[in-house]
Order: C-alpha cells, then structure tokens, then sequence
C-alpha cells in the first residue's frame, strides 16, 4: 500500500499588536518597559552589558561560573536565607546570558515585582562570592562541560567557530568556554570581572501591567548602589569571507556517525537585510519544510534532520548548518548540502516558498509574544541592538511584505557556498578518502 501525501498549504497569519515601548531614565540608569493591561504577572529583568563577549581571552566561561555564583548569598544573607526569601515571593532568579548580554529575571505577581526586584538587585549588586563557593560552582560547571564535550558536537560547533573567527578573539571561541578554560578559573577572575561589569546600572525591562506599578520605584531598587559610565559597545565586525572552501576533519575514532558543521561569516543583527536574510535561512534550512531538510532528509534518506540559518549577535554572525548521518554517506551528504546553498544562492526562492516561510514566521509572532516573559525578551532585544521601539510593531508586516525579488537579493548577496567551512566529526579512518574524492575543497585534520 503506498501513501502518497500532499503537504498543506501555507495558512493565515494571525495578527498581533506589540504594546507601546516606553524608556526613561531613573537613578543612573534606563527602564525600557511595556504596558500589559490586566495582566497578573509582570517580569523584570536587569539587563547588562556583559555577555561573553566582555570576557578575556583565555577566561571563556566566566560570565557562567559568576551567574551560579549568585545563588550562593549575598553580603546581606547566606545562601539558604536568599533561597527562602526568593521562594518567599514564590519566584526563581533566572539567569541569561549570550554574546552580547548578562541578564536576571523574576516573574512574579504585580504586587510582588518591586521585592523581587530589591532581591534581583541585592544578588547582582552584592554576591557573597565566598572562594569556597566559587570553587566548588567553577568545579560542577567544569564536569558538566566535560560531560557534555564527551558527545558529538561540541567539538564540531568549537572547530568551526574557531576558524571562521580566528582562536586569537574571543568570538572565535566558544560562547559558554570549555572544560579546560573554566577549570582553570581562579576566585579572583571572577571578582575582577564582577567588580568590572555587575556594578553599572545596566538597564531593568519591566513587562506588566503599568497602571499598578511604580516604574521609578522599580528603577531605584534595580540601580540602587550601581555606578560607572558608559562602555564602548563596539562596532560591527568586519570578517572576510574565506578565498576557498575547506573541510576540517575531527577525528573520533570508531564513531557510526558523522557530526557536519558547515558556516561562514555573516552580517550582524541591525543589517537592514535582517528580514530578507531571515526568510532566506528558512526556505534554505530553517523549517522543517526547507530545501535542505527535504534533500538530505526526505529524498536521500541521510539524516534525520538538518537545519541550517542565519544567527547574529550585536557584532557579528554566521550562516551555520548542523546535521549528523551515517559515516558512509558523509560526503555524499556534504556534496549534497553544498549543491543545495549554492543552488539557492544562484536561482534565488519561489513564490510558494516564500509564501510557507512568510505565514511561519508572521504567524509565531502571535504564538510568541503573548506572556510577560515573551514581551521582556523582546525588549531586550531592542535594547541590546538598538533598534527602534516600533520595530516588534512593524515586523510582521515587513515579514509578510517581503518579495520574491528582495529575498533572492538576501540570498545572493550573503549566502557563500564557496566560502564554506565544512567540519566533519567522524571517524578519520573510514571517512578521509571519500572527503578527499568529494572535491568540495582541501581536507585538513584538526590538531587541537
């Protein structure tokens, strides 16, 4: 009996209306809030410029030791007197943190938000930071990371990182370290960068219901005892694309599997091409229904799944594709994937594609900015790459308003097949002469 199935066709997308942005500046610093009539719950997060990429070469994974550091106490209480007044107010601190960003949050009732927000303050301003704590934080996220490079991976995504952004900058590392640079953090690493980043103002993005909350009460609580001046955020990082592909080869010996990592540099989060570029990456590989997924996994079997996209960060990005298949079909799955950027690059994308990609993309934002959590992760992203407070306004109509012409545009112009890397964990052995035979470009072994 054969099934033969047609897929559904690209549905409506459900409107959505972003709340008004309202900024002000309190005590020394800026609260960027939005206003959620009749909601119950309202979040505050702290946000602070001191993501990894304030941390030094060679510290990779300092934000994070410091971010479990700050469940341990505070100058004010021991650990289990902070645990209980937090579970008090019947929320958790949660801690983010990216390139570009160290963030704390609480979710609480709105009649709660300015304790929580004194308790966020009090863990971020003045941690206990006892060396024996700090230790022992540094040690389990040490063990979690071996644990974790113990499986295919993250090797891969370090390898790739690493040349396309060059090992000698911390970008060129990988975002939360490794086992060997956080095992090697001292006490002192984390209290310098403490002392150097968790004492500015910062910004406090407040998600509720206004009418019942006091912004600039919510402000003083959140800069209380902050000081310091701006910081240089940086420019855009210019990264040349690579003259040539290359296929770096990470052995792991005996593997059944080969884990592929195939990126190259790409525009940063504020390009004006953002949009277009976006719903390129989905018609090539960001859905379950794009180009790449239907090749490698559909037609020829040889994954389970495969995603390739557009990410960016305030300097930097990358188009990246991540997949595993069977070590005999490596290098028909690389030439494969290849084959399909470069096509997309070259003949752009149809109307019906980008009629799916446009109604997905439109249609989560309604899905997605519906709770207070939602709402604040929003407006952090205007904070930290300064786009303008009507931007989650008009962003479904600019999704549903790009073209067949501008999105072909994006692809042509930053998709770069022929500067791909193309990492390959694997099994060495089985796999070396059939990469070599490919012909997608000079095969190296990684000697890190």
């Amino acid at each position: 009996m054969t099934l033969i199935a047609t897929r559904p066709g690209a549905g409506a997308a459900r409107p959505y209306r972003f709340p008004t942005v309202i900024r002000r500046d309190v005590a020394g610093g800026r609260v960027v809030a939005a206003h959620l009539p009749g909601q119950n719950l309202a979040v505050a997060v702290l946000l602070l410029d001191a993501g990894a990429g304030r941390e030094p070469v060679g510290k990779e994974g300092l934000a994070g030791v410091l971010a479990k550091a700050l469940e341990e106490g505070t100058a004010q209480r021991d650990a289990t007197a902070f645990a209980l007044a937090v579970e008090g107010l019947g929320t958790e601190l949660v801690t983010g943190l990216d390139w570009d960003s160290f963030q704390v949050s609480v979710q609480v009732p709105v009649d709660r938000l300015s304790a929580a927000v004194e308790l966020l303050a009090e863990a971020v301003r003045t941690p206990r930071l006892e060396p024996d704590d700090v230790r022992r934080v540094r040690d389990d996220e040490a063990n979690a990371l071996r644990m974790d490079w113990a499986n295919p991976g993250p090797r891969a995504d370090a390898v790739l990182r690493a040349d396309l952004f060059g090992r000698d900058n911390r970008w060129g590392r990988p975002m939360h370290g490794d086992p060997e640079s956080v095992g090697a953090l001292d006490v002192e690493d984390v209290t310098v960068f403490h002392s150097e980043w968790f004492i500015r103002p910062g910004t406090l993005v407040v998600a509720g219901d206004l009418d019942r909350l006091d912004l600039d009460a919510l402000g003083a609580a959140a800069f209380a005892g902050a000081g310091g001046g701006p910081v240089d955020r940086g420019g855009p990082i210019e990264v040349p694309p690579r003259a040539g592909r290359r296929i770096i080869l990470v052995d792991r010996p005996g593997s059944v599997q080969s884990t592929l990592r195939l990126g190259h540099p790409s525009p940063h989060r504020a390009h004006p091409e953002h949009v277009p570029m976006t719903l390129a990456g989905t018609v090539l590989g960001g859905a379950f229904t794009s180009r790449l997924n239907h090749l490698i996994r559909e037609v020829h079997g040889y994954t389970y799944g495969i995603r390739g996209d557009f990410a960016s960060s305030r300097r930097f990005g990358r188009f990246a594709v991540a997949s595993g298949v069977q070590t005999a079909v490596t290098a028909p799955a690389l030439v494969a994937a290849v084959g399909e950027i470069t096509r997309t690059r070259l003949t752009g994308v149809t109307e019906d594609e980008l009629a799916v990609a446009r109604s997905w993309r439109a249609g989560q934002l309604s899905v997605e900015l519906q709770s207070p959590r939602a709402i604040a992760s929003a407006l952090t992203t205007l904070v930290v790459h300064d786009l303008p407070d009507d931007y989650h306004a008009r962003l479904r109509e600019s999704l549903l308003a790009a073209d067949v012409a501008q999105v072909s545009a994006a692809a042509a112009a930053h998709l770069r097949p022929e500067s791909l890397t193309l990492v390959v964990e694997g099994d060495a052995a089985l796999i070396r002469d059939d990469l070599v035979a490919a012909g997608l470009g000079e095969v190296t072994d990684h000697t890190g």
